[in-house]
């Protein structure tokens, strides 16, 4: 009979873990909801369904936005397997381990990570820069469709037709609005609806990969990678090539 020597290693903090369910859930409402917008006319929603459609979206989307912004301050003051150097594919010897890891993964004969693996990093990095674009441009967005904060209050200001409280002006309602200074507010909006819009869908595909890219890690390393999302260990039979880095 053999005996498998298996051993817990410490990887993912608590703060991490929190990120990426609270990540995970408000991606799944603001795709669910960004949906229901995108397609609100051949739903036959009403303005007011649209408004709350996207009132409901831009809340969710300041928890995602907050939750992204306190990840990209943890990856300065976590432990090192949410740091910076953990995560971008960049650094000594980055570019040896990755070409030695895509070639063990062809091989089937994959060594384990603790942290994200060379792969990974590519993907992890990909997918921080897209979400911050997706929340920089759904906060812009936030305030020219339905005047909610940061930038509300200032597009507001710039479409009420003079002598008219930037107050009173309500989504869908062209009253009291100055048509100059809306067709402007419009122009400027249609450059970053279109980077929302599809960066959207690039989020979607990067998504499925990175599932898929779960699957795979799990299948060729082991180690209960969705499991450690939970308890924060990994469980491995063998070394991990990042065990011996300084903090391990």
């Amino acid at each position: 009979m053999t005996i498998t020597n298996l051993k817990s290693h410490a990887v993912w903090d608590r703060s991490t873990r929190w990120f990426h369910w609270i990540n995970f859930v408000c991606v799944v409402a603001l795709v669910a909801l960004g949906t229901a917008i995108l397609f609100a006319d051949e739903l036959g929603v009403t303005d007011g369904g649209k408004i709350l459609l996207k009132t409901t979206h831009v809340l969710f989307g300041y928890v995602f936005a907050l939750n992204l912004a306190w990840r990209i301050v943890w990856a300065f003051i976590g432990n090192r397997h949410a740091g910076w150097s953990a995560l971008l594919p960049f650094g000594k010897g980055y570019g040896a381990a990755l070409k030695d890891y895509v070639v063990q993964l062809f091989r089937g004969d994959v060594r384990p990570y603790l942290g994200h693996n060379p792969l990974a990093r590519l993907m992890v990095s990909l997918l921080l820069l897209l979400l911050v674009a997706q929340a920089a441009t759904g906060l812009v967005l936030a305030g020219t469709d339905i005047y909610y904060p940061p930038f509300g209050g200032w597009i507001a200001g710039w479409i009420a037709a003079p002598g008219v409280d930037p107050a009173t002006i309500l989504p869908y309602d062209k009253a009291g609005i100055d048509p100059t200074s809306w067709e402007a507010m419009r122009a400027f909006r249609s450059p970053i609806v279109t980077v929302h819009y599809w960066n959207f869908y690039a989020l979607l595909v990067l998504i499925v990969i990175h599932i898929v890219g779960v699957v795979v890690t799990e299948l060729r390393e082991g180690g209960g990678i969705v499991s450690a999302m939970f308890t924060g260990r990994k469980i491995f039979d063998r070394m991990p090539v990042d065990h011996g880095e300084p903090g391990a």
